[in-house]
C-alpha cells in the first residue's frame, strides 16, 4: 500500500501506477452526480446531445446535505456506488477517467474499468463532515432543478480516497 497525491487533471498514465489498497489524495476538480443526473445525462446522450462535458474528469457519486452559513459545502459523502453501475460503462468508454463512491461493482464494471485502463475509487461511508472540509468550491454544472441531485464540479484539496479497483482489475473486494 502506498501514499500517493494526484492533482487533476491526470491521465491514464498515472492511473496505471496506482493498486488496489493505495491511499490518494486527490486536489482538483471533479464533478458530483447521483442516480437523477445520470438518468438525465443518458436521455441526453439519446438524442444525441452533451450537456456537459466529462471527457477526462473523475465523477463522484454523492448528494451534499445543506451547508450551514458561512460553508462551502454541507456533509459530502458517498452514495452507494451500484445504482450508478449501468451507465458507468458506457461513460469509461467514452472518456469518463474514474469514479469514486462506495461499495463493489459488477462483473460488467470491473471489465470496463481494466478495458478503459481506469480505476474506481473507494471513498469512506460515514466521513461525510471529513470530505466537506477538503472541498474549496462548489459550481453548478447542470440539472440544476434535481437539488440535491444536480451535476455539480467540486474543488478539492487532499481528498482521501481509496483505489478499491485499479486499472488491472485487483480490488480490495475480491480475492
Amino acid at each position: 500500500m502506498n501514499v500517493i497525491k494526484l492533482a487533476m487533471p491526470f491521465g491514464k498514465d498515472e492511473l496505471s501506477t496506482l493498486n488496489a489498497g493505495d491511499i490518494v489524495y486527490i486536489t482538483g476538480k471533479i464533478l458530483v452526480m447521483r442516480d437523477a443526473g445520470h438518468k438525465r445525462l443518458f436521455e441526453y446522450i439519446k438524442r444525441g446531445e452533451m450537456p456537459f462535458d466529462y471527457n477526462g474528469r473523475i465523477i463522484y457519486y454523492m448528494g451534499p446535505c445543506p451547508n450551514r452559513k458561512g460553508e462551502v459545502i454541507g456533509s459530502c459523502g458517498p452514495t452507494t456506488t451500484t445504482r450508478m453501475d449501468k451507465y458507468t460503462p458506457y461513460l469509461l468508454d467514452t472518456g469518463l477517467l474514474a469514479t469514486i463512491g462506495k461499495g463493489d461493482r459488477n462483473d460488467e464494471n470491473y471489465e470496463a474499468i481494466v478495458r478503459n485502463k481506469s480505476v474506481y475509487f473507494a471513498a469512506i461511508g460515514g466521513a461525510g463532515a471529513l470530505y466537506k472540509n477538503t472541498v474549496k468550491e462548489v459550481k453548478t454544472v447542470c440539472f440544476d432543478d434535481l437539488l440535491a441531485e444536480a451535476t455539480r464540479e467540486l474543488t478539492v484539496e487532499d481528498f482521501p480516497v481509496v483505489v478499491a479497483i485499479d486499472s488491472k482489475g485487483n480490488s480490495v473486494y475480491r480475492n
